[in-house]
């Protein structure tokens, strides 16, 4: 009898740390050379990339090169759906293609994507990929970072710039988790709590104990933000010593009609100001705006009227809504991407441009078949973007650090996000491994070089009620290099020397980047060893082209403790040291 409930005990404790396995994925890594020479003749040029972690499908994207200043307010497409100003823009994509992990090749014959040849000289490339061979892996099972409206936020730096190790996931409900542990435990779900009713919040850039929240009060049509002490499973402290009245900042927009109670707002943080997005939807008035709100003091120092991008007196005219937002803010470097669930429109803006004239960068509206469901000549409705009753219900709205914007597509049959490149050209629509045609909430982005890297989503087109909930995961990468016809470029950006960087994170559970650089092209290995100085894994042994390089070690299978990588390039090698944490 004790034998047995030994052994009982045993395989609780056993099948108990198999359930409890922290967050640990497996992410993608795109390398490519940081420039390609091709001599712009109509032959194909070949693109060596290497891809680990996990293959899927990736597509090759090529634009212009410093030609910004010479693009100005341009408009073309069908009903004008694309507009760019000052900013390189797309003369190729192609299709997708599948790679497995390796050494792949992907090609481009120098082509427009009207078959005309290109002009010689200096392009952009991008590679975009994103797995899609396997199926969606749990980040947190008791989250609900993704609804219709209402997007999570990543918080991937502390206050000083530093990488953090682990993201941390802020919910729009004012709860927060910390990505990496384990999906399954609710009790790692910190919360927060504000009596009034409220959306979108954005951490102070300089403290991240505090936040500020849109806290609108709907009855009198005021705008209020907040600024807020987060207090752990308690109730939030409204700092009353910022803003101008009841430490809010409280202000009304000409025209508003209604503040409706669900996602009219959303906040941005950029430069000094805390960026406020906002609508009237249930008006055919021209009430779109962006308020500037000073960080320091909580004064509302300038509105930006955004109709002129989001509304239209044609469609006023008609007796329909306007077509609405924003009231979606996507954070990218200097730029912030708006939009609206449910409506065809985005647009990329720089919120703190000295003139006025290079406010808006990109607009991706009517005309475009991605996203958008007038883009054909008899759909009788040139600008009602978000008619309710006619797909594609574009939901929540993100960006990676190449700027590629995506949203959840629902309705479009087994598809799981549109694709936007980033001059706002649209790519098309994209699907995860096992797809059903029911609804996705969005996709969001980690993309800062971290162990977490990848796509995060939900997972309501499973269709098994026990997987619906949650944060899931998908790797992704995107990389860009130059493609020209200048050798002696491409002799410039050679490094000086060979180099090898310490890894990062370092220490890391369970991956972590290496990035080198080689002076001269050749075979390059990379190996690791553990402390007995025995080799217990090789992380890359492939033909390599001059430039730098970054490779990805995932670590999974290994016990914590010290280990060392070797970098061999030609007659150089050099050996570092790396922690594993688990």
């Amino acid at each position: 009898m004790k034998r047995t409930i030994i052994i009982s005990l045993l395989l609780m404790l056993t099948l108990t740390s198999a359930f409890a396995a922290n967050f640990a994925p497996t992410v993608m890594t795109i390398t490519a050379p940081e420039q390609v020479f091709y001599d712009f003749d109509g032959t194909t040029v070949d693109i060596p990339i290497t891809i680990t972690g996990v293959g899927g499908s990736f597509m090759l994207s090529v634009f212009t090169k410093d030609k910004a200043d010479a693009i100005i307010d341009i408009r073309n497409g069908f009903l004008g759906w694309h507009y760019v100003n000052k900013i390189d823009t797309c003369v190729y994509f192609s299709g997708m293609t599948m790679f497995d992990t390796g050494k792949n090749t992907i090609q481009w014959n120098g082509k427009d994507n009207d078959g005309n040849l290109t002009a010689s000289g200096e392009y952009t490339y991008y590679i975009y990929g994103y797995d899609s061979i396997h199926q969606k892996t749990v980040v947190n099972r008791n989250s609900n970072a993704l609804t219709q409206a209402n997007r999570g936020l990543f918080v991937t730096h502390e206050t000083d710039g530093t990488p953090k190790s682990n993201p941390v996931m802020y919910m729009s409900e004012l709860s927060k988790f910390t990505i990496g542990n384990d999906p399954e435990d609710a009790t790692l779900i910190e919360t927060t709590l504000i009596a009034d009713w409220g959306h979108h919040l954005e951490l102070d850039p300089n403290d991240h104990n505090y936040f500020y929240f849109w806290v609108p009060n709907r009855d009198a049509l005021i705008e209020r933000v907040g600024k807020y002490q987060w207090v752990p499973n308690g109730e939030a402290v409204l700092q009353t010593e910022w803003g101008n009245s009841d430490g809010y900042c409280s202000f009304t927009i000409s025209g508003m009609a209604s503040i409706a109670n669900y996602s009219m707002a959303d906040l941005g943080l950029l430069g000094d100001y805390v960026i406020l997005a906002t609508h009237d939807n249930t008006s055919i008035e021209p009430t779109n705006a962006l308020a500037y709100i000073s960080i320091d003091d909580g004064e509302l120092e300038k509105e930006v009227d955004m109709s002129d991008w989001f509304y239209s007196s044609a469609d006023a005219e008609a007796g329909g809504q306007a077509s609405g937002g924003p009231t979606q803010v996507v954070q990218r470097g200097k730029y912030m991407i708006l939009s609206r669930f449910n409506a065809c429109y985005r647009l990329m803006v720089d919120p703190l441009a000295e003139d006025e004239e290079n406010f808006a960068v990109w607009g991706n509206g009517n005309g475009d078949y991605v996203g958008d469901h007038n883009f054909e000549e008899d759909s009788g409705k040139p600008w009602v973007c978000n008619d309710y009753n006619v797909a594609p219900y574009a939901y929540v709205t993100d960006a990676d650090a190449n700027l590629f914007s995506s949203f959840g597509s629902y309705d479009m049959g087994a598809v799981s996000f549109g694709l936007v490149a980033p001059d706002g050209t649209g790519i098309g629509y994209m699907a995860f491994a096992g797809e059903t045609a029911m609804v996705k909430r969005g996709t969001m982005y980690v993309d800062y070089n971290s162990s977490f890297d990848g796509i995060y989503t939900d997972n309501n087109s499973t269709g098994s009620e026990s997987e619906l909930l949650g944060l899931w995961f998908i790797g992704h990468d995107s990389f860009k290099g130059i493609i020209s016809n200048n050798p002696v470029a491409v002799e410039e950006s050679a490094p000086a020397a060979f180099a090898v960087a310490q890894n990062s994170p370092n220490p890391f559970n369970p991956t972590t980047t290496i990035n080198f650089s080689i002076a001269q092209a050749g075979d390059v290995s990379i190996d690791v060893y553990n402390v007995a100085g025995q080799k217990i894994d090789t992380i890359a042994h492939a033909y390599m082209d001059i430039g730098n390089h970054s490779v990805r070690w995932n670590a999974s299978e290994f016990s914590a403790g010290v280990y060392f990588y070797t970098v061999k390039s030609g007659d150089y090698t050099k050996t570092m040291k790396m922690t594993l944490l688990k």
